[in-house]
């Protein structure tokens, strides 16, 4: 298999990102395209680079939760603790 190839046969397809996005990348994406902003214009609102909001909207698990309370903050959202659910066996 050639490296192209390759490279077309590990990228996702648009359906499969979607339904892999966690809550509050779709959270995010939603309100940022009702908004009518680019992801390069809410970085410069939130005070965050392109790269960080690339990469939430992607639902990556490594990004800072203060910079994820920096784009919510815009759209009047945070994250805060919650209560769990506790197993009764633990």
């Amino acid at each position: 298999m050639t490296q192209i190839t390759k490279q077309r046969a590990s990228r996702r397809t648009l359906e499969e990102i979607q339904n892999s996005l966690n809550p509050i990348a779709v959270f995010v994406r939603e309100r940022r395209k009702k908004l009518k902003y680019t992801q390069e214009e809410l970085a410069e609102r939130t005070g965050t680079s392109l790269g960080f909001v690339k990469s939430l909207e992607l639902g990556k698990n490594s990004v800072r939760v203060d910079k994820v309370n920096q784009v919510l903050a815009l759209f009047g959202a945070r994250l805060e603790p919650c209560n769990a659910p506790r197993d009764e066996d633990s």
